[in-house]
């Protein structure tokens, strides 16, 4: 909260990180300014230990049995623990009026009732003698939001707002007639003034327009007040940001755990997640295998190995088939996104690599083309994942405005328009990319192949095991070096992502991997040997 004579600044960010460019660079450096050798060497620690009492390691066993007090402190603690993370991860989150559509239930209700209470004031303020219930009601509710903007050591103040908005003696005005509406509201107006954030300044001033029509001037006192409301909620996240970034790890851990230890199954979706990302390992033969081996040891995967695996899965998560592990609930915003803007240069990239092809030596090394054709690109295509959306006639469309913009360029550089014959083929080529099995989506890693790891699949996982790739991106596979910028800032972001998971949920990860890995197993057997050492190799 502000002091007696602060104000809050105004806030006017975006509440979508993946709109300020800033947001995500300063999120990126937080997350990856937190190394993840602690979190493994922990995890060493957890998964070589038998003692499944050690209470640095957070419980995987949720007790069996509920209760309905113990489902209502588990939504507690997953709305903090959502609201916290949002705060944490997205530098521009804010709150917002709630904007109702036009036609919808829930704003023609809310439009009748308030119409109704304002006509009822209005009523009674034009009673011979006036009635002031209602205001009187208006002027307690005033006082209550005023006084919730003080500091607790603004005495003084604090004083002088009660004595002037005194409630039993505005009563005692009321039944005598004498009741100064116009003065208590100039009094409310000039506290407002004091409290407001500057961009509030001028529609603070405009109240005072409205002292000789008394229902209006408290319709536009409320309005304004619940702006000021929300600028002081907006003004505390940004106070409370970054204390909560620097215990955020340890917050959401703590947050989780007791939702873990209230819920049963609570991490049913995880298990599932890591198993299928452990199998999707183990279906891979070693080197040894292949060469026939017999008594060699059964090669299993590190934890590093494994995890890593699991976040690359997440790159084509079916949100319609399949729900998302439990642990990455908070950021399903953000890897939906991820996944669109991915999708959406897969696509940019494919169109690019048909038109270099296709034209060959014209457009080479002309400058700015390329950046002009892709920033066209991705606005016709922007939001290609829509239900609505009509990609074959987006693409359409793509290729008109492609072949316009490449005639434009060609004639400017004193080279030939393109034929009609080229044209046609450059439209048919761009058209078809929706095809399965079309070879530029291959190129591009955009079509699945059983024997050939997707390229940009594999890009992502350098990211991952890459140091500092944060600052040094990796390089760029054969076929997406045209849009090596962005995917270059999709890699960090994500990266950014999976490092703060790591942190928060890998004592729970390795929980969970230890009882799959560990069920069934003799206490010296070699698999159990070999899963005790894999990690410390």
């Amino acid at each position: 909260m502000p002091l007696n004579d602060e104000r809050p600044a105004s806030t006017s960010t975006s509440t979508t990180a993946s709109e300020d460019p800033s947001s995500d660079t300063e999120c990126s450096d937080r997350c990856d300014s937190v190394t993840s050798s602690s979190d493994f060497e922990f995890s060493r620690q957890s998964f070589t230990s038998g003692d499944s009492s050690n209470h640095s390691s957070p419980s995987s066993s949720p007790p069996k049995v509920t209760t309905l007090d113990g489902v209502m402190a588990s939504a507690r603690d997953l709305v903090n623990l959502s609201l916290a993370h949002e705060i944490i991860m997205n530098n521009s989150f804010h709150v917002e009026q709630p904007n109702l559509p036009q036609n919808s239930l829930e704003k023609k209700v809310k439009d009748i009732v308030h119409k109704a209470f304002w006509d009822c004031l209005e009523s009674e303020l034009n009673n011979d003698p006036p009635e002031y219930e209602h205001a009187i009601r208006l002027l307690q509710e005033i006082r209550e939001v005023l006084l919730s903007f003080l500091n607790p050591g603004a005495n003084r103040l604090r004083t002088q707002i009660l004595e002037v908005l005194d409630v039993d003696l505005i009563r005692q005005q009321a039944d005598n007639n004498a009741v100064d509406i116009q003065g208590l509201a100039t009094y409310i107006i000039s506290v407002m003034a004091k409290f407001c954030a500057p961009v509030r300044d001028d529609e603070v001033k405009k109240l005072k327009e409205n002292l000789d029509n008394t229902v209006v001037m408290f319709k536009e006192i409320f309005r304004v007040l619940d702006l000021m409301k929300l600028d002081m909620v907006n003004f505390t996240i940004q106070i409370l940001r970054p204390e909560l970034q620097k215990q955020s790890v340890e917050y959401e851990r703590a947050k989780f755990q007791s939702v873990v230890e209230r819920t049963p199954n609570a991490l049913d979706h995880t298990t599932a997640w890591i198993k299928a990302s452990l199998e999707t390992l183990l279906a891979v033969p070693t080197a040894s295998q292949s060469s026939g081996s017999a008594k060699s040891t059964p090669a299993l995967p590190s934890p590093t190995q494994i995890f890593d695996t699991a976040y690359i899965q997440l790159l084509n998560w079916d949100h319609q088939k399949n729900v998302l592990p439990e642990t990455l609930m908070t950021d399903e915003v953000r890897l939906r996104e991820l996944q669109q803007r991915l999708k959406l240069l897969q696509t940019v990239a494919s169109i690019l690599l048909i038109v270099y092809s296709t034209i060959g030596g014209p457009i080479s090394g002309l400058p700015g083309l390329a950046d002009r054709l892709k920033k066209m690109t991705s606005v016709l295509l922007e939001g290609m994942h829509g239900p609505d959306f009509d990609l074959p006639e987006a693409l359409e469309n793509v290729s008109v405005q492609i072949c316009s913009e490449l005639n434009k360029t060609l004639v400017g550089c004193s080279y030939p328009a393109i034929s009609p014959d080229v044209q046609a083929t450059l439209k048919g080529q761009i058209c078809s990319i929706l095809q399965e099995n079309n070879p530029i989506r291959n190129l591009v890693g955009e079509a699945t192949s059983a024997d050939r790891e997707e390229r940009v699949q594999q890009y992502f996982k350098n990211f991952l095991t890459a140091p500092n790739s944060h600052l040094t991106p990796p390089p760029v596979p054969g076929g997406l070096a045209l849009i090596q910028a962005e995917i270059g800032v999709l890699g960090a972001n994500f990266i950014s992502l999976v490092n703060f998971n790591k942190q928060v949920y890998s004592p729970f990860y390795m929980g969970i991997l230890k009882d799959l890995l560990f069920s069934g197993m003799p206490p010296n057997s070699p698999q159990k040997t070999a899963v005790a050492t894999v990690d410390s190799q």
